[in-house]
């Protein structure tokens, strides 16, 4: 029977990405495990692997396609054996359209669920039906169903090869999205859980007739918003119609951790002729934050409506501006780290960043994050608060300043960072506590080395 390969969900806010590249032809034989084609979201260029072994029998969607849905069939993959003509003409897949013809009908998409944060990539994906009674479901969806009480394999599934995913299990509890009686395990119970509420519509923007009709024709062109801005707007715009945000700010002294700095740079090993490692203020700011949360654990919070998420362990998103917007990727536990591991790691993620090669689980999720424009000359700015995150700290630029010091004016090297934060889950007088832990460790930096 022919296997349908289908577009694989890479992150849990994709709806379409961009068939980039083929790396297979029709006639290729292909084993579990080998890379078919390359991938392009919002976030990332991610490259596909097969999961099932046959001989590939049709491209349905030529390489450069853009738009194709999540769950869309973009191969036919003939099974070992198979007749690999009759597979191509019998695989009933209708064909997917360019996001450009917006009539044209693809096949429906369906979000996916989070992957674990050690999720493996390249991802893995086909939509070979299951020749067994095993229920296929992702790790978190199966850990939703037991905390709510429901067997996942009385779930119905909408994920590729019907697997079970997030989306169903919330469905599920909700009342709704069961599989009938005959088909659920004997063990299946229903859920006393309450419902989950509805996410408020978003607002939508203005049309491009009420924009346009206050220019004059030919004064202007029309650029197509991509996936990575249309994203940007989505979550930003939700940030700011749900998140009541409260902002506080402080001056920091820099002349210590200047100091410092210079001087473990300049101690810095070398390897092949080049130090093993050359950190920024920024890195610093990193570890100065992730430390704050450490010794402030009630801000080191996500809200939702039912729990308060309080997190083991400092994850600092690092914004990086990249062309067409911005993307965060993520030291995980940088309280834990040395200056010189989050400068290196930084490093990696701000190049890999630029040329779209994150990993999901690299940028997906942290505990919070951190924005510096001061590299701009910006000397104060308020950021907008991330969801899940609960804070964000926006870094100006370190310049000299007059200050006075007992009496007596003194030129220092001073910034000003403020730090954004969800209401919800960090008041005012917390959001005070966490930025005031944050100023000690950069004023007296040499609480960053033990």
């Amino acid at each position: 029977m022919p296997i349908n390969i289908t577009m694989p969900a890479l992150s849990p806010t994709m709806e379409e990405g961009n068939l980039a590249k083929w790396l297979v032809k029709e006639g290729d034989k292909v084993s579990s495990g080998d890379v078919i084609a390359e991938i392009e979201t919002d976030k990332a260029t991610m490259e596909v692997e097969a999961v099932d072994e046959g001989t590939i029998a049709k491209l349905v969607v030529p390489a450069g396609t853009e738009g194709v849905k999540v769950n869309a069939v973009i191969a036919v993959l003939a099974a070992e054996g198979e007749d690999v003509s009759a597979a191509a003409s019998g695989n009933g897949a209708a064909p997917v359209a360019k996001a450009e013809t917006p009539k044209a009908e693809a096949a429906p998409a369906a979000k996916a669920d989070a992957a674990p944060a050690a999720a493996p990539a390249p991802a893995k994906v086909s939509a070979a039906a299951s020749s067994d009674n095993r229920t296929f479901a992702s790790p978190l969806a199966r850990r939703l169903a037991k905390e709510a009480g429901v067997d996942v394999s009385a779930i119905s599934g909408t994920g590729p090869r019907g697997r079970v995913v997030k989306k169903d299990v919330e469905t599920a509890v909700a009342g709704g999205g069961l599989k009938p009686a005959a088909a659920a395990a004997p063990s299946a119970a229903p859920s006393a859980a309450a419902p989950v509420p509805a996410a408020a519509p978003l607002a939508k923007g203005p049309s491009d007739e009420a924009v346009l009709k206050n220019f004059a024709e030919g004064s202007y062109e029309l650029v197509p918003h991509d996936g990575m801005r249309k994203t940007i707007a989505k979550r930003l715009q939700e940030s700011k119609q749900t998140i009541p945000h409260f902002y506080v700010s402080v001056d920091c002294e820099l002349d210590a951790l200047l100091a410092l700095r210079a001087q473990l740079n300049a101690s810095a090993p070398e390897k092949d002729g080049k130090p093993v490692y050359k950190l920024s203020v920024n890195d610093m700011v990193i570890k100065a934050m992730a430390l704050a949360l450490r010794d402030v654990p009630e801000a080191n919070v996500s809200w939702t409506e039912a729990n308060m998420v309080k997190h083991k362990h400092a994850d600092v998103g690092v914004a990086v501006s990249i062309p067409g917007g911005l993307i965060t990727p993520i030291i995980r536990s940088a309280e834990t780290k040395s200056l010189s591991a989050i400068s290196n790691e930084m490093k990696d993620l701000g190049a890999r960043a630029k040329s779209r090669k994150l990993k999901p689980e690299e940028y997906q999720g942290g505990t919070t994050a951190v924005s510096n424009m001061g590299m701009m000359g910006v000397k104060n700015f308020a950021a907008v608060v991330n969801p899940p995150h609960a804070t964000i700290l926006a870094v100006g630029a370190g310049e000299e300043r007059v200050v006075v010091k007992k009496g007596q004016m003194v030129v220092a090297n001073v910034m000003t960072v403020t730090l954004s934060t969800d209401h919800r889950a960090v008041d005012g007088a917390l959001g005070a506590e966490l930025l005031g832990a944050f100023k000690r460790y950069i004023e007296n930096p040499m609480g960053m080395l033990v």
